[in-house]
């Protein structure tokens, strides 16, 4: 029999006060809110997808992997989908976010506007260079959003696209959005059916 978790009732959560949650609880921290997500079967079978679109040409020291907490500060520990990240961090966990090459959020319905909103002015204030997002809840293709640090401390839209995204930076990657909408129709059609 598995006990109910009890959180404290706190409303600014810090990474100090993640050290009292069970080690296999999946959370997120943005902005000093705690998140506790629950992704269906198509966000996670699109976000392996992701990873394995990611691994051809990725630069030697690198490993693009789904699922991993990135330290930022006492107020952020996201857990993007997917991150291309420094091997150098293999065996810790958060991983510092000065390792993360690319992050990847997958949105759910529940994720959106943080997605979009939040967790792009974290990454950013972080210095991700490189922040993609991918959209498989709207009707019709899943799309994806292509954001980039210029310089600056924000992001720019470099693409917004459904169609198979092809790009020299960070390293030479293809993205096939249209066999991500086909995987997610496929999984979702099987749903109904059931």
């Amino acid at each position: 029999m598995t006990a109910a978790l009890q959180l404290p009732d706190k409303q600014d959560w810090t990474v100090d006060d993640l050290a009292g949650l069970p080690p296999d609880l999946n959370y997120e921290l943005i902005d000093g809110r705690l998140i506790l997500p629950t992704p269906t079967l198509v966000h996670q079978v699109l976000g392996v997808e992701l990873v394995l679109m990611l691994r051809p040409n990725c630069p030697r020291g690198y490993v693009p992997a789904p699922d991993l907490s990135l330290k930022i500060n006492r107020r952020n520990e996201p857990r993007p989908d997917v991150v291309v990240t420094n091997l150098r961090y293999a065996a810790r966990t958060p991983v510092p976010v000065d390792g993360a090459m690319l992050v990847i959020e997958v949105v759910s319905p529940t994720s959106q506007l943080r997605d979009m909103n939040a967790k792009t002015a974290v990454y950013a204030a972080a210095g991700v260079e490189h922040y993609w997002i991918v959209d498989p809840t709207i009707d019709g293709d899943v799309t994806m959003t292509v954001l980039q640090r210029f310089g600056g401390g924000s992001y720019e839209r470099v693409t917004c696209t459904s169609k198979v995204f092809s790009t020299e930076v960070p390293y030479p990657i293809t993205i096939d959005l249209p066999a991500l909408t086909a995987l997610r129709d496929e999984y979702l059609a099987a749903q109904d059916e059931a």
